[in-house]
């Protein structure tokens, strides 16, 4: 059953939507207060035309007596405001400060009736300003940068929290490399005792492969949270020594076969061993507890595009496909007992170290699971 969230997790998280909320607030606010400007725009701006109409109906029918020169400075003052005049049959006669004419004037503002004598009438159609449609564009505007801010913070935080976890992570394994050193060093004293003592007794070898089992993870644990050193390997050899390893110390149920033409037993990655090593283990560890002790794991390999690939699948459980992604972050876990940090290590060997990727190729629950392994390739 799945278990253990790190309590960060749950901290971003409100915090994400907290400042979402406060942004949705604000973008709310401004709605409002520039919608608010937006309509007294507008109605200014219908006065406006209805006194240009009114002007352009005197203009028309001037004579003698009427003050052009006031009547034309009325008509001239409308610089912003986009105008049409339609004769009652739908003609334009005249346009007044159009960028873009639209292809039905009808379907804009008005219409303001100008009435030139007693059975005359023309139609006075107009848009919004440019300084109206900004208004209007205003709220989106400020969304989008808040917006923008609020991912900025987002990402901020999860990158501050994500390197404080990784030291975290790196200072427990640092810390645990050292206090194996004391007993290893400790039994490597009794092992030399021993040998002296009981030079002929056949669990010797066996207690001095563990001894060296215990310094070889001890070195694992000090690389973590420090670059490692890769070296040129030759890979499939090792993959096909540590499931040798593995075999002798899991169920004698599970049955490990590895596939793949000698060919690709040459080809050379950029290495940690250890690490590798390390990757390799937790996969076939995994695959045995996920088949409870008994099924087959089946290790294949080949290259590709310039990349060797290592399969590991399993005849056990499977995985759902809303997993695939999730099992790989720390502290998740579908065992009782368990860190659901093995995985997760595994991703920054892997991809982190040697530039390459792991992840779940595919898997069918109750069928089984087959985890994938890329590496660039040297040779």
């Amino acid at each position: 059953m799945a278990k253990m969230t790190p309590s960060f997790r749950i901290s971003f998280n409100r915090l994400g939507a907290a400042a979402l909320l406060v942004a949705l607030c604000i973008v709310v606010a401004s709605v409002l207060f520039t919608n608010h400007l937006a309509r007294q725009m507008a109605e200014e701006e219908q006065r406006i035309i209805e006194i240009w109409a009114e002007a352009t109906r005197q203009f028309i029918e001037a004579d003698e007596g009427t003050d052009i020169d006031f009547v034309s400075s009325i008509i001239e003052d409308n610089t912003t405001i986009p105008v049409y005049m339609l004769d009652s049959e739908g003609k334009v006669l005249m346009t007044r400060n159009v960028k873009r004419a639209v292809d039905d004037p009808t379907l804009l503002n008005g219409p303001i009736e100008v009435w030139l004598g007693d059975e005359v009438v023309q139609y006075i159609y107009y848009d919004e300003s440019e300084a109206l449609r900004q208004i209007r564009m205003l709220p989106y505007v400020e969304f989008g940068v808040i917006l923008l801010f609020v991912l900025v913070v987002i990402v901020t935080i999860y990158t501050a929290q994500r390197s404080e976890q990784n030291r975290v992570w790196a200072g427990l394994s640092k810390e645990t490399a050292h206090q194996l050193g004391t007993p290893v060093s400790s039994l490597m004293a009794w092992q030399e005792l021993l040998k002296e003592r009981y030079p002929d007794d056949t669990l010797l070898p066996q207690m001095q492969g563990d001894i060296d089992r215990l310094k070889v993870i001890a070195d694992r644990f000090s690389k973590i949270g420090s670059e490692p050193e890769l070296h040129p390997v030759v890979v499939l050899p090792i993959v096909r020594k540590t499931i040798e390893y593995m075999q002798t110390r899991i169920s004698k149920r599970v049955e490990i076969r590895c596939e793949w033409d000698s060919e690709y037993d040459q080809k050379m990655c950029m290495l940690c061993e250890p690490l590798f090593q390390w990757v390799i283990e937790n996969l076939v560890k995994n695959a045995a507890d996920a088949m409870n002790g008994a099924g087959q794991i089946t290790v294949t390999a080949g290259v590709e595009e310039g990349s060797v690939w290592v399969d590991v699948k399993d005849t056990g459980c499977g995985i759902s496909s809303g997993m695939y992604k999730r099992i790989f972050l720390p502290g998740y876990s579908t065992k009782q007992r368990g860190w659901g940090l093995g995985l997760s290590l595994c991703k920054r060997i892997i991809n982190g170290y040697h530039k390459g990727r792991i992840f779940v190729k595919q898997s069918q629950v109750g069928v089984g699971t087959t985890f994938r392994i890329t590496l660039p390739v040297t040779n």
